[in-house]
C-alpha cells in the first residue's frame, strides 16, 4: 500500500471530530473564563427557578387536579422544596411567578397601583364587568372602595346588626324541629338576602330568589373557558354564565332606573340635609355620591360585583366553621358554653347587640382558624408594571404573579401543626397577635385592596353560630369533603341532621 495515500474516509471523519471537540472545549473554556467574573450580576437578573411543564398548557392540569382533591398541598410543597418560596410555573395560559413567601406577598399587596396591578382571567373580567370593584384601578378603585367601606364597613350600626339578627332567625324558623338541611344552601340564602337588602333595600321573596338562581350560573362561569362567540353557545358553562349575567344586570338596572326617577321626582332634596342623613342602601349612596356622577352602568357593575362577594365567601365561611367545629368536639363544647352564657343573660327572645358580639372571644378564635385552614381566598393575581427585584431574582415587567395566602397559612414554619384545626392557637398574647403574626395572616388580602367587608363577614358568622348552637344540635347526615377548585367548598353542600334543643324558642 502507498504510504502517501490519504487515510480512508472514516479516519478522516474521526480526526475532524476530534479536532472539533478540542476546538469546542477551548471555546467553552474561554467563554467560561469570560463570564466567570459576571456570574453574580447575571444571577441577580434571573427569574425565580421552576418548570413551565408541558407546551401550551404548562402545569395547569396538575394544578387543577391537585386543587380538586382534599389535599392540594403536595403541588406547592414539592415546588417549594425544590425551588424555594418563590418559583416560576406556567398556569392558565401564561408564565406565572408563584409566591409562597410572606415577605414577597406583603410587598405585592402594598405595591398595588404602583409596581403591580390586579390581573384576573378574562372570564372573570367579562362576567363581573369592567367597572366592578375587583377590576377598577387607581382613583376609580379608591372611590369605590371608600363607598363600600361607608356602607359595609360599619357592622356596629344598630339597624344593620338588627337586620342580620332577624334574617338569620327567619331562615332558621323555616327549619323543622328535626330536619335534614344542606347547610351551604341555607347559608347562601342568608348572605345573598342580606347583601341584596344592603344594596337595593328589597326584602327576601320571589325577586331575590330568582336573582339568586341566576347568580349561581354566573359564578359557575368564572373559571370556565371563555369560548369565542360563547353567547351563541348557551350549552357551555360560559355561555350560560353570560346569559345569567345579562339577566342579573337587567334586574339591577331596572331597580336603579326606578330609584333615579324617584330622585328626580323628589327634586334631589336639600344638599346639606342629604349629606347628614344616613342612606338606606348602596344605590342611594351611589346616587348621592360626588354629585350623582356615577353612570348607570358603573352602578350596575359595582352592585353586581358586591353581590358576588357577599354571596359566596361569607356563606362558605359559615358552613366550614360548622364543619370544623363538628369534627372538633372540644371546640364545639367551648363555643356552646360561650353562647349559652350570653343567652342566659339576655333571655331567649332578645336580639343580639354590639356588646354581645364583642363578648364572643372564642368565636373569633374559631373564625380566625376557619379562615386560616380553609383559605376562602387562596391568593391573588397581580401583573408587574415594572421590573421587580426580590432577593436574587428579577421578575420582568408584564409578568403574571400569584401571591398564595394558602401556602403561607398552611406552612409549619409559621404555624405549629399548620394543617390541624386548632382555634386555641389564637387565644392569649402569643405571636399570632403581634405584628409578625398579623403580617402572616392575610385571609382578606391587604394593602389598598383589603376586603372592605371583612368585619361585616365576622359579625354575620358570629350571629349565625350564636343562633345555631343555642337553638339546635346536629350531626353530619353524610360524609362530605372539601375541594378547592374553582372555589373552596364542600362537594355536597354539607348536609346535616338538625334537632331543635328543647330549651330553645324563637
Amino acid at each position: 500500500m502507498d504510504a502517501s495515500a490519504p487515510p480512508p474516509p472514516p479516519l478522516l471523519l474521526l480526526a475532524a471530530a476530534a479536532a472539533a471537540a478540542v476546538l469546542l472545549a477551548v471555546a467553552l473554556e474561554c467563554l467560561h473564563a469570560f463570564w466567570r467574573p459576571r456570574r453574580r450580576g447575571a444571577a441577580a437578573r434571573r427569574l425565580p427557578p421552576g418548570s413551565t411543564g408541558l407546551p401550551l398548557i404548562g402545569e395547569t392540569l396538575r394544578l387543577i387536579s391537585a386543587y380538586k382533591t382534599p389535599d392540594p398541598e403536595p403541588f406547592i410543597d414539592a415546588r417549594v422544596a425544590r425551588h424555594g418560596g418563590v418559583f416560576t410555573t406556567h398556569v392558565f395560559g401564561e408564565r406565572t411567578v408563584f409566591s409562597a413567601d410572606p415577605a414577597f406577598n406583603r410587598l405585592l399587596l402594598a405595591a398595588e397601583g404602583r409596581a403591580v396591578d390586579c390581573s384576573y382571567p378574562s372570564s372573570i373580567a367579562t362576567l363581573l364587568g369592567a367597572r366592578s370593584l375587583l377590576l377598577t384601578k387607581g382613583a376609580a378603585h379608591k372611590r369605590l372602595h371608600s363607598l363600600t367601606l361607608t356602607r359595609l364597613g360599619r357592622p356596629a350600626s344598630p339597624p344593620l346588626l338588627a337586620h342580620i339578627d332577624r334574617l338569620v332567625l327567619a331562615t332558621m324558623r323555616r327549619w323543622e324541629p328535626a330536619a335534614t338541611v344542606r347547610l351551604m344552601d341555607e347559608a347562601k340564602k342568608i348572605t345573598f338576602n342580606l347583601t341584596v337588602k344592603q344594596l337595593v333595600s328589597i326584602e327576601p321573596g320571589p325577586w331575590t330568589e330568582s336573582l339568586r338562581r341566576e347568580y349561581v350560573k354566573l359564578i359557575d362561569g368564572f373559571f370556565s373557558i371563555p369560548f369565542p362567540f360563547a353567547s351563541l353557545l348557551p350549552f357551555t358553562t360560559y355561555g350560560q354564565a353570560l346569559k345569567a349575567r345579562k339577566k342579573v344586570a337587567g334586574a339591577l338596572r331596572e331597580v336603579i332606573r326606578k330609584r333615579m326617577d324617584e330622585k328626580l321626582e323628589a327634586g334631589g332634596g336639600d344638599g346639606d340635609d342629604e349629606e347628614k342623613r344616613e342612606k338606606k342602601d348602596m344605590v342611594e349612596e351611589l346616587l348621592e355620591a360626588e354629585g350623582g356622577s356615577f353612570s348607570e352602568e358603573e352602578m350596575v357593575d359595582f352592585c353586581l360585583s358586591l353581590l358576588v362577594a357577599g354571596y359566596e365567601t361569607t356563606s362558605v365561611l359559615m358552613t366550614l366553621a360548622v364543619k370544623f367545629l363538628t369534627e372538633t368536639p372540644a371546640a364545639l363544647a367551648q363555643l356552646k358554653e360561650e353562647h349559652d352564657n350570653i343567652r342566659d343573660i339576655k333571655g331567649n327572645k332578645q336580639p343580639l347587640e354590639w356588646g354581645d358580639y364583642k363578648s364572643m372571644p372564642f368565636t373569633q378564635c374559631v373564625i380566625n382558624e376557619t379562615l386560616r385552614v380553609a383559605n376562602l381566598i387562596s391568593g391573588v393575581f397581580r401583573r408587574a408594571n415594572t421590573d421587580i427585584h426580590f432577593k436574587d431574582y428579577t421578575i420582568p415587567k408584564g409578568c403574571k404573579i400569584f401571591a398564595s395566602f394558602r401556602a403561607v397559612h398552611l406552612n409549619n414554619d409559621h404555624y405549629e401543626n399548620a394543617r390541624t384545626f386548632d382555634p386555641w392557637r389564637w387565644q392569649g398574647k402569643n405571636k399570632l397577635q403581634n405584628a409578625v403574626g398579623a403580617s402572616l395572616f392575610t385571609p382578606f388580602g391587604g394593602g389598598p385592596r383589603l376586603c372592605p367587608g371583612y368585619e361585616l363577614a365576622r359579625v354575620v358568622v358570629s350571629v349565625f353560630l350564636h343562633h345555631l348552637v343555642t337553638r339546635f344540635s346536629w350531626e353530619e347526615a353524610e360524609e362530605d369533603r372539601l375541594v378547592f377548585f374553582p372555589t373552596t367548598r364542600t362537594l355536597k353542600g354539607y348536609p346535616i341532621n338538625l334537632r331543635r334543643r328543647p330549651d330553645s324558642s324563637f
